[in-house]
């Protein structure tokens, strides 16, 4: 994934270096991995139907894992979308508050891009720098061990809940969000246009072709026993 890209302009912040009303918005995790996307295809979402006060930050943070410190570091409320193992049904939302979002997400890892960011909420505290509210909208994934496939359908079903709770929190704590009238353009966007939900499901390879579930020339089918 790229490095992460912030909207909020130049300036949003005071000149003192006051961030008393930074909102930070981040999505987690890898878009080619099935559900393991479900973060980043919030924020894309978000993205494209809302727009927001200056001092809100929308970021596709991929696994760039101690690469996001400084975002979490500057922001007074910090807002996480991410797939995470709950043992739970497929699709159903967990939320995760403020001092247990770092310890919650150190307990069940599904994947490295968790590991990394723990990390970053424990040095974000370690330097006495951590968000004065946080919030994480966990999603039970599906699946995760399909290579180039996409959100299963409980998936993509709760992202609308997702989408739902956390503009409802953002409004209440100042994004000011509204429905976005002026056209997105590439150069805006913080997720690569190119693997942009519509366009990745339509331009991906079918699942015989890609062998996303392995190729059995080089890893035999298992015998069904």
């Amino acid at each position: 994934m790229r490095p992460p890209y912030a909207t909020a302009p130049e300036g949003a912040r005071h000149p003192s270096g006051d961030t008393s009303e930074t909102i930070c918005v981040l999505g987690i995790g890898n878009v080619l991995w099935a559900d393991e996307g479900f973060g980043v295809r919030c924020i894309e979402a978000l993205q494209q139907r809302y727009e927001f006060a200056p001092q809100v930050q929308l970021i596709d943070g991929g696994t760039q894992g101690l690469y996001l410190v400084q975002h979490v570091q500057q922001a007074r409320r910090l807002m996480i979308f991410d797939a995470i193992d709950y043992g739970l049904a497929p699709g159903e939302l967990k939320l995760v508050e403020n001092d247990d979002v770092p310890r919650f997400m150190g307990a069940k890892k599904m994947s490295l891009h968790q590991t990394g960011f723990q990390e970053v909420l424990m040095l974000a505290l370690l330097t006495e720098k951590y968000p004065d509210e946080v919030l994480l909208i966990g999603c039970q994934p599906e699946e995760i061990e399909d290579y180039g496939g996409s959100l299963r359908p409980a998936v993509r079903q709760a992202l609308e809940d997702a989408l739902a709770l956390g503009v409802d929190t953002l409004r209440r704590w100042g994004a000011q969000p509204v429905p976005r009238e002026r056209p997105l353009s590439e150069v805006e966007s913080v997720t690569f246009a190119e693997l942009s939900l519509g366009r990745y499901e339509a331009e991906r390879p079918p699942e015989e072709v890609a062998c996303r579930t392995g190729d059995e020339r080089f890893m035999p089918a298992r015998e069904a026993s």
